[in-house]
């Protein structure tokens, strides 16, 4: 199986232009890959894209997910008594790509892909379609042999920016980094918060400054709300909303009318 894409700019980077072309930011939504299931995940990503996401982001789970919250680590758990593994969530990015779903990028720590071999996984998700992957535990210092594999295949390699982000960093960042910047709204673990911390806008614009406008940035941890995504609209490109709709997903676990509650929640958050 070859790669269905590989092309200048990328398929993430067209969302974001599209969603810069009308006027607003991207939203992308994050679920845990086989929480309840493989299948309902399937179908909720698709409930997700028809309500309105720009880019899917999708969990790896992972026994020890040191950047998440309980609500995270809840899902993850679940997810791995389903024995969900890295291969089954690169043929659920596979399937997603024949649904015609917006762009895939894959969350997950390093240990799956260190234990798959880099350029196997390179290749594995290159066929499978990924546009791009985040590996929150790998420091761009130590990135290069991936970041070399994904750009052979045409993947984008997201980094993470924190608040706490050297200036130094940030300038590896902005060079290195593909797709997007992933500008982390407060240090700690991801959760629902009901405000934006304070200094955030300043943050943001600083490392755009930095960046020159090379990537677009969006803002993730603490955001669940059309209020927060309206908020972040006003100076980032881009909102990654993950723990509230994990949470969402957990309460409603196989309530029949779980997909068209989800596909509402998107649909609110992205304002249409």
């Amino acid at each position: 199986m070859t790669s269905p894409r590989v092309r200048a700019g990328g398929r993430i980077a067209a969302a974001f232009a599209a969603a810069r072309g009308a006027g607003r930011p991207a939203l992308i939504p994050y679920v845990t890959a086989g929480d309840p299931d493989l299948a309902a995940t399937r179908g909720i990503l698709g409930a997700l894209a028809r309500g309105g996401a720009d880019v899917l982001e999708i969990g790896v789970p992972f026994s020890d997910p040191i950047a998440d919250g309980p609500i995270n680590q809840r899902s993850a758990e679940r997810a791995l008594r389903n024995g969900v593994t890295l291969r089954d969530v690169l043929d659920l990015a596979a399937g997603l790509r024949q649904d015609g779903l917006p762009p895939i990028v894959l969350f997950t720590y390093y240990n799956p892909v260190h234990r798959m071999g880099i350029e196997p996984f390179a290749r594995a998700a290159g066929e499978a379609g990924v546009d791009g992957v985040l590996v929150t535990d790998l420091p761009p210092e130590e990135a290069g042999d991936l970041g070399a594999a994904l750009r052979a295949t045409g993947i984008d390699l997201i980094f993470l920016v924190a608040p706490t982000s050297s200036r130094e960093r940030v300038d590896r960042i902005c060079h290195e980094g593909r797709g997007f910047l992933y500008f982390i709204s407060r240090t700690g673990v991801t959760g629902v918060r009901e405000d934006l911390p304070e200094g955030l806008p300043d943050q943001v614009r600083a490392v755009r400054q930095a960046c020159r406008g090379r990537l677009p940035i969006a803002v993730g941890f603490g955001i669940g709300s059309r209020r927060q995504v309206e908020a972040v609209a006003t100076f980032a490109d881009g909102v990654v909303v993950g723990s509230a709709l994990v949470r969402l997903i957990e309460e409603l676990g196989p309530a029949p009318d779980r997909l068209g509650r989800i596909e509402a929640f998107c649909r609110a958050l992205a304002g249409r």
